[in-house]
């Protein structure tokens, strides 16, 4: 079974766009399911609401008559859903990703509600032309050749992933719910207000009321973040990751035998931050020639 979406550039666009077409975007992921039936519930809670993008990471039995008898209707999630190994493969082009957890913990990730977080989803919009638009409104005479033809690959590129899917909502496994080092991998943690004298909720329930939250965000016309280029997709924001712990080893910052919680910590600025891809692009570049200095390599200068 695949179900593959490109990843999307996101950012604000001048054009309304439908409820539809917001709720497109977002991808729900199950981390390490145990029950099929709670699968496949899953699946009938995100249909009834319009959503159709499910990612299971390392399901305990699946595919399952059970979960095909719980979608009741909805078997067509089922048989489009993607089945990964880990959490990391299963944000691969997301922009932003919100961890259930009703427990608190000693993260500093922001913290949200339920509705906060559905808001500000469905707020994400696909930008593809924000590189032409930047582009055009420079002067021509001031755009290199080697700039010009970059920004077309970035254009035609964006273009292409337009429509995807990019922003996850993740959900743990029914006994203990997502781990620290699964959360950490998210850029919000979201909370579920029940009641605290009885606070467990079934996992399709949790689906259920996530759903329920994100079809109210995307028809109330949420406006849009101001945020001016797409932001960094997963993928390239742990790429960041591995590129700073590798530069940091190599300048004797960090102890490999007493690493402590420093790239952890990294990873919640990180997350804090929601950086851009181009912040991403300025920062690895920033390592790279770090690392050339320090090595005694001569400085990359550019034409002018």
């Amino acid at each position: 079974m695949t179900h593959s979406k490109a990843p999307a550039a996101l950012g604000p666009v001048a054009g309304a766009e439908s409820p539809q077409e917001k709720l497109a975007r977002v991808r729900f992921v199950l981390v390490a399911t145990s029950h099929p039936g709670n699968i496949g519930a899953s699946a009938r809670a995100m249909k009834a609401m319009g959503l159709d993008d499910l990612v299971l990471v390392n399901p305990k039995r699946f595919p399952d008559p059970e979960a095909v008898a719980l979608a009741s209707g909805a078997d067509d999630l089922l048989d489009r859903a993607r089945v990964v190994a880990t959490l990391s493969e299963a944000l691969e082009g997301t922009v932003a990703s919100y961890a259930l957890s009703a427990r608190r913990r000693e993260l500093s990730h922001r913290a949200l509600t339920l509705r906060e977080a559905t808001a500000e989803a469905v707020a994400l919009t696909p930008a593809p032309a924000l590189a032409e638009r930047a582009l055009a409104a420079r002067p021509q005479a001031m755009v290199s050749v080697p700039a010009r033809a970059a920004t077309a690959e970035a254009v035609a590129l964006a273009a292409m992933s337009a429509s995807a899917a990019s922003i996850a909502f993740v959900f743990g496994t029914e006994m203990s719910g997502l781990s620290n080092e699964e959360l950490i991998l998210c850029q919000a943690l979201v909370h579920i207000p029940v009641n605290p004298q009885f606070s467990s909720l079934n996992l399709s329930q949790a689906v259920q009321l996530v759903a329920y939250e994100l079809r109210l965000a995307a028809a109330a016309d949420a406006v849009p973040q101001t945020a001016p280029f797409p932001l960094a997709r997963h993928e390239d924001v742990e790429r960041l990751c591995e590129h700073l712990e590798q530069t940091l080893l190599a300048s004797g910052f960090l102890d490999p035998w007493a690493p402590r919680r420093l790239m952890e910590r990294f990873r919640r600025l990180f997350a804090r931050a929601r950086l851009e891809q181009e912040e991403v692009n300025i920062l690895r570049g920033v390592l790279t020639s770090m690392r050339a200095w320090a090595e005694g390599r001569p400085k990359i200068r550019h034409p002018r």
